[in-house]
Order: C-alpha cells, then structure tokens, then sequence
C-alpha cells in the first residue's frame, strides 16, 4: 500500500459525514478554510502541564517503590535511583521538546521515528505499540485502579485476584481526574515525620551488601515507569498552542514538580515504614496510611484509585493521536483518522484500545506485565531520541526553534538501550517475550503495509483508493 502522507488540513466537506453525522475522514481537501473539521490548538502551557503531571502522576509512584528497593538493595540506593530516573527522564522530555518543536505533528515517537528512519521502523514501532506496550500499560495502572480501590472492602484480609481485575474492568471506563491530592496526603505527613526525628529507618541507607547490580535494569524499569508520561504533550503537537514555547516550557516545569514529589513521597514512606514492610506490602500508600492516620486510613487508597484513572484518561487522550497519525499515514486502517465534528476528537483511535487491555490484564501480574512493556517502550524512545542525533547530522538545515546540547540525547539514548539489553540478563522471560513481540513487527509490515497483493479483507479495512 503506498504511504499517505496526508495532513490534518486536509479534510472532508461536512456534507460527507457519515449515517450518524458524527465522524468525517481527514483525507479529502474539499471544502472552505472555515469549513475544517480538524484537531484545534486547545492545548495552553497550562493545561499541557497538566496534561504531563496529569498522566505521570498515577500509578508509577505507589507501584513502583516496592519494585525499585526489591532490584535495588537498599534505602539509599533507592532514592539515588528515583532521583536518577527524574534526571534521566527531563533528559528523555528535552530531548523530545527539541524533536516536537522542528518535526511539528503529532504522533510522538512513531511520527519521530517516521522522520528519521523510515516507514519500516515507525510501523515496527506502531505495531508493538499497539498490540503489546499501550495495553499492557494501560494494563498496569488499571490493576493499580483495581488493588486500592477495594483495599478498603476487604481490610484487612487480602483482595481476590479476580476481584482486582472485575474492577479494574470497570475502571477503565469510568474516568477521572485527582492528582496530586493523595501525593500531599503522604508527604506532608512524611515531613513532619521526619522534622519529628523519624531517622531510624534511614540508618545505614547506603549499605553496599544489600545492593544487586543484576536487579538495577529492573529497578530503573520500575522507577522510569514512574515518572513516564513526559513525552505524552508530544502526541498532541498539533493541538499546542505555539509549541515552539509552550513544549519545553510545559516540560521544564511538570518534571521539576514531579521529581520534588516522588522523592519527597519515597522519603515519607520510609519515615513510617521499614524496608521490610514496604517490600512485604501489596499497596504502598495503604501500609503508610494504616501506620499514620488510623480510621481515616480508607480515604488514601480511594484517592489513589482515582489518581490511576486519571493517568488511564490522559494516555488514552495523547496515545489515541498516535494512531490517528499512524492512520492518516496509511499505516492502520482509514477508520481510525476519523474526527468527531463536533468534540474534534479522534474516536475510533480512543474506543482500540479497550479489548487488547481487558486481554492483557488477565494475563499477568503488576509486575510481570511491568518488565515485559519496559523492554519495548525504552527500546522504541532510546531509538526515536537516537533520531534526534540522526537527523542533527543528516538535516543540519532543519529549522529548530529549541535546541539542547548534543550530550543530553547521548546519555538518555545510550541508557535506555543499556537497560534495555541488560535486562534480557535479569528478566530474561519477561523482557524475553516482549523482544519476541517486537521482532513480529517485521513480517506484519510486509504483509500489512509493502506486499502489494493483500488478501481483500486487508484492503477493504485501509480503503486505499
């Protein structure tokens, strides 16, 4: 099939919406300027920081505690990683600002990768984004949703898996936003624990027996899972308002809020819990408010829960452009680049993602489903932030409104891919299936995109005539 290469301004004449009025293809440059049904530049500096904090700020911080001082070893060796991984991840946002601001489209990492490598490598990556990494995020923080929000209905007996997962089916269609107000729940308290003289938990923080060298890729794996999102106002580029200013301004900001809180939210747990007791926890933010506010305990992990389908709701607005783009190139079907009239929403690129994530829920366990999307999302972002340096070499014409020194994509490309292929060694299955997964990417793409004599099923969905 031969690529589209059709922009959000090309677009159909209202007159030829469909049955129901509602969705009209992108693809046909038919009516006046003042006709256009297209994405609109909504997004301001102060709603893609919220868009940013919105989405990072969910699961990742009472999820991963326990997964990071697990492959780490020690108190202190985790908080040097939750403070690495909140550098790492401004050095991975800025390297995409400077992408997002000379390559100005949504899409993120699959228009990036588009860009710099080609047609073959952003399908591979549109491929495993879809199948594998999306769901099964969306996976991970709908489990998260499901835990605390019934922690309270069974307190203090253990949740039933399969109560955690029928609610967690619920939750991903019920959605919402509350944010940071649970993260001030545990820190503020946390403080006072702390200027009160709770050290003890601190004594011998950087003991080096305990500190597993084979465990870091996975606890870097837990802590970058944490603070992802960064890279989600790239999704919607075409919806910022002059993101020539407002992505790296939006980014700068959000990750210095972050990596304040989930720093100051790890210290906290620890001023109340031991490391034992946080490993032995299914529910981080439970054990810390059971240990610190008694009967009022109940509130904390219903706000946790609300926190999870607020991320569940912010990635499904950025990584739902995704594969509008992805459509509008002619790499997924012609349905999917269809625009609500009215909303100038893409809703059948939303609605895709449900089946594969109630799939893929089922199938594994937080932490399962953690390491083995890890492996493909870092690979794919050290890739499209590996673009950026190609195309500083291949473009060197290319206007870029913003710019950052050349180091800064070095060392976030070359970490990704360390922790990526490292990790083959300390998760071998997990991470194994995830490569496997990834290397499917290649037939589909030949037999989906390149190989010209396509069953007729194949062709009816991409309607390329």
């Amino acid at each position: 099939m031969p690529r589209k290469s059709v922009t959000s301004n090309n677009i159909h004449d209202p007159s030829t919406k469909d049955e129901s009025g509602l969705l009209v293809s992108c693809e046909t440059p038919s009516q006046a300027p003042g006709d256009k049904v297209e994405l609109k530049k909504k997004v301001t500096l102060l709603r893609g920081i919220s868009i940013i904090i919105g989405i990072i700020i969910g699961a990742g911080i009472f999820i991963s505690p326990k997964g990071i001082l697990k492959n780490s070893g020690s108190v202190g060796m985790s908080l040097v990683i939750w403070a690495a991984c909140g550098v790492l991840s401004l050095f991975g946002a800025l390297s995409y600002a400077e992408l997002g601001t000379c390559i100005k489209k949504s899409g993120g990492h699959y228009t990036y990768i588009l860009e710099a490598f080609g047609p073959k490598m952003a399908f591979i990556r549109l491929w495993v984004d879809l199948i594998a990494i999306r769901p099964a995020g969306m996976a991970v923080i709908s489990l998260a949703f499901g835990r605390y929000i019934l922690e309270p209905i069974f307190m203090p007996c253990n949740v039933p898996e399969f109560a955690v997962k029928l609610a967690t089916s619920i939750g991903l269609i019920l959605l919402t936003f509350t944010k940071l107000i649970p993260i001030a729940i545990i820190i503020i308290p946390g403080m006072i624990q702390l200027f009160r003289g709770e050290t003890q938990n601190f004594e011998n923080a950087f003991e080096v027996d305990g500190i597993q060298f084979s465990g870091l890729p996975l606890a870097f794996y837990s802590g970058m899972y944490a603070y992802s999102g960064w890279f989600y106002l790239n999704f919607v580029t075409e919806e910022v308002e002059h993101p020539e200013k407002t992505l790296p301004l939006a980014i700068c900001i959000s990750m210095t809020v972050v990596t304040f809180c989930y720093v100051l939210t790890n210290v906290a747990y620890y001023t109340v819990m031991t490391a034992q007791e946080l490993l032995d926890s299914d529910a981080v933010a439970v054990t810390f408010a059971e240990k610190l506010y008694d009967n009022f305990s109940m509130v904390v992990p219903v706000l946790v829960s609300l926190s999870c389908l607020g991320s569940m709701n912010g990635g499904l607005f950025a990584i739902s452009r995704m594969f509008y783009v992805a459509s509008r190139e002619g790499q997924l079907p012609e349905i999917l680049s269809m625009i609500h009239v009215r909303r100038h929403t893409p809703i059948p690129a939303v609605i895709i993602l449900y089946p594969l994530t109630i799939l893929i829920l089922f199938l594994g366990d937080i932490y399962s489903l953690l390491n083995f999307m890890s492996f493909m999302r870092w690979l794919f972002i050290g890739i499209a932030v590996l673009g950026l340096i190609y195309l500083r070499f291949t473009r060197p014409d290319m206007e870029r409104p913003f710019k950052v020194p050349l180091f800064i994509p070095a060392v976030f490309s070359f970490t990704c891919f360390f922790m990526v292929f490292f990790s083959l060694y300390s998760d071998p299955f997990n991470t194994g299936i995830g490569f496997i997964i990834s290397m499917t990417g290649i037939p589909a793409y030949y037999m989906f995109i390149a190989y010209d004599k396509k069953p007729k099923w194949i062709l009816k969905l991409s309607d390329d005539d």
